[in-house]
């Protein structure tokens, strides 16, 4: 396999250290394939914490805290780096939020969230492995029995 280098960019957001295999996962959940600038997906990085990365690269966007909180519950091992005239201006590590909202889909199909037009709401009980409390079916879940919205 040929290597190839990942190019500098002027202004936008690094997504690092996502688990391998993820990153596409990550152009989907962030709706990227719409971008209308440059999303860059390199797979496979060599990585000393993960063994393998991958790294998406968006031009002239800067994630907002609702992107960062989704990401975090399918890339827990990611960093955000916010990039500005080429110089990393901000680098922050993802953090599951203590409240999720309006981000996964309830697993219980009996749950009020599943037939009426509330937004979910959930509860971290544990970040490692992930196990959430729907507030409104007091159903426990864990990371295999979530959906993104």
């Amino acid at each position: 396999m040929r290597a190839f280098r990942v190019y500098a960019i002027k202004q936008g957001t690094v997504i690092d250290h996502i688990p391998e295999g993820k990153g596409v996962e990550i152009i989907e959940l962030l709706s990227l394939r719409k971008w209308k600038k440059v999303v860059t997906l390199g797979m496979g990085f060599t990585s000393r914490k993960l063994g393998a990365k991958d790294i998406v690269k968006i031009e002239e966007k800067e994630l907002n805290q609702d992107e960062a909180n989704k990401i975090a519950l399918i890339a827990p091992t990611a960093t955000i780096n916010i990039i500005r005239n080429f110089k990393l201006v901000r680098k922050t590590q993802v953090k599951v939020p203590r409240v999720i909202e309006g981000i996964v889909k309830c697993a219980n199909p009996a749950c009020i969230t599943n037939h009426d037009h509330v937004r979910t709401r959930f509860y971290l009980e544990k970040a490692k492995p992930l196990l959430v409390l729907c507030h409104y079916c007091e159903r426990y879940f864990d990371e295999s029995a979530l959906t993104l919205l």
